[in-house]
């Protein structure tokens, strides 16, 4: 009997979901779409290039012992790419040596040649241009410590900073253009898009890239409006090779501002210019943006960033207090990161507060210091909970020492007693299961998910072990206001 397409992939995600993280799988998995099975060959469709390329290299080997688990060895895996509105089909040619994926290539849109004429700009009062030379010299514009140095990798922003990192190699020669990063306020993507911006000056000599905040961009068109000067600013945006335009979501209901914006887009990308938006939304949710604005949106990659997991957040408050040549303690950075969860921006606003009292006062930077501190970011300040603690009082309710669970050691009472501190901190931290796993003698994640499922079926047949684990939640809970 034929197999159904969807059915197929649905059992392979099934095998994919307990080999992959959850952030992982939502962001690399969930999106894939099957879209035919003929006889061995599952052919499934990505969003764009920069997907397909993604799993290519991350996860071919999963994907291949995958569909070989359900289509036999024989089996192959065929892409189409979804580029907007375009879609690319077909399969190349050639199979990968070992003959289980082949891979349906991007069609490239045909580019438009160009040759930049003379520019008048003596009648705009524009910051960016050096009037009288044919080619202007820009000035970026780029803040020096918004890097990739300084731009710490997460699952947060995993996606977005490797769309990054590919678009500064090949500046508008890729399929993420235009690149859209979305977020909400203080979750570093004026410094993603800053930092990709100072990438392309590092490894391309000659490209010329500028960026400019919407409100900037109004300004110039008003000015250039008043001095009947439309054409020559619209000539000068011709000259960059990547223009990077922050919050573009301020041009909603500026009619006119989006209409020369949208003749700097078209001519930008038709002659292979790489373009770069930050938006606090999706296009799909800019109100106010004209339809054939969004439209060319989509074209593009976009990619949001999302509020950091607590390790994300320690190493960027370490990022950032090295920077800043301050020494902070491992206490202190856990405390800051327990209550500011949302925003990198008040992480930064809290360093810097934590330095200046402490310098001002010649006080120690201690945790009763940053609670003074954080007082000022938030409303509520309540003792963290961390993994240590769930094993110190999981390990005195059983009467065992803390250093047993963290060991091998595989008596009934002790495996409980590891297995339900495993539960507890995946329930009460924002922990990932990694850095769970870490904390029990270097476990991994595989191990804190297996545990956790146990955990929850004991909980649902014996009624004693779901009351001693309420009992824990319930001491656990109780010492956040002690």
């Amino acid at each position: 009997m034929q197999m159904d397409y969807s059915s197929v992939w649905d059992k392979c995600l099934f095998t994919i979901r307990q080999h992959v993280n959850n952030q992982s799988f939502k962001t690399w998995f969930e999106p894939i779409r099957p879209v035919n099975l003929r006889e061995t060959s599952l052919t499934i469709q990505v969003p764009n290039r920069f997907f397909y390329e993604w799993l290519e290299e991350h996860y071919v080997g999963l994907l291949k012992m995958t569909i070989r688990k359900e289509l036999g060895e024989n089996a192959q895996l065929l892409y189409q790419i979804v580029n907007g509105s375009r879609e690319a089909k077909g399969r190349m040619n050639r199979q990968e040596q070992t003959g289980t994926v082949a891979r349906s290539p991007q069609q490239e849109p045909p580019r438009q040649g160009y040759a930049p004429g003379q520019v008048d700009t003596g009648n705009i009062k524009n910051p960016f241009i050096i009037p009288g030379i044919k080619k202007p010299k820009i000035d970026p514009q780029l803040n020096d410590k918004y890097t990739f140095n300084t731009f710490i990798e997460g699952d947060c922003n995993q996606l977005a900073r490797s769309a990054g990192l590919a678009i500064a190699d090949r500046p508008g020669k890729n399929s993420f253009n235009p690149l859209i990063i979305y977020g909400d306020v203080g979750l570093g993507k004026t410094h993603l898009a800053q930092a990709i911006g100072h990438r392309v000056l590092e490894l391309h000599e000659g490209k010329s890239v500028l960026y400019v905040a919407t409100d900037k961009f109004t300004q110039q068109i008003i000015q250039s409006i008043k001095n009947n000067a439309v054409n020559d600013l619209i000539n000068f945006y011709q000259f960059v090779d990547v223009l990077i335009v922050d919050d573009i979501q301020f041009l909603a209901n500026k009619h006119k501002m989006q209409e020369i914006f949208f003749n700097i887009f078209n001519q930008l990308h038709q002659n292979g210019k790489q373009i770069i938006l930050t938006s606090d939304r999706p296009p799909k949710d800019m109100n106010g943006i004209e339809e054939r604005l969004i439209s060319r949106f989509k074209w593009g990659l976009t990619a949001d960033l999302q509020a950091p997991d607590l390790e994300t957040r320690m190493a960027i408050l370490l990022s950032k207090s090295n920077y800043e040549g301050v020494d902070i303690p491992q206490n202190v950075t856990e405390f800051i990161c327990y209550h500011i969860k949302n925003n990198i921006r008040e992480l930064e606003g809290a360093l810097i507060s934590l330095i200046a009292r402490s310098s001002l006062n010649q006080r120690e930077i201690d945790v009763p210091l940053a609670k003074e501190v954080i007082k000022n970011f938030v409303s509520e300040i309540n003792r963290e909970i961390t993994v240590e603690y769930i094993q110190e009082l999981v390990a005195g309710h059983f009467e065992l020492p803390v250093e047993i669970l963290q060991g091998k050691t595989r008596k009934r009472q002790v495996v409980i007693a590891r297995q339900l501190s495993m539960y507890l901190a995946k329930q009460l931290t924002d922990q990932s299961l990694k850095a769970i796993g870490a904390n029990f003698g270097g476990r991994d994640h595989s191990t804190v998910i297996y545990s956790c499922k146990t955990v929850q079926d004991l909980m649902e047949t014996d009624a004693i072990f779901k009351d001693t684990v309420s009992d824990l939640q319930r001491k656990i809970k109780m010492s956040l206001s002690n």
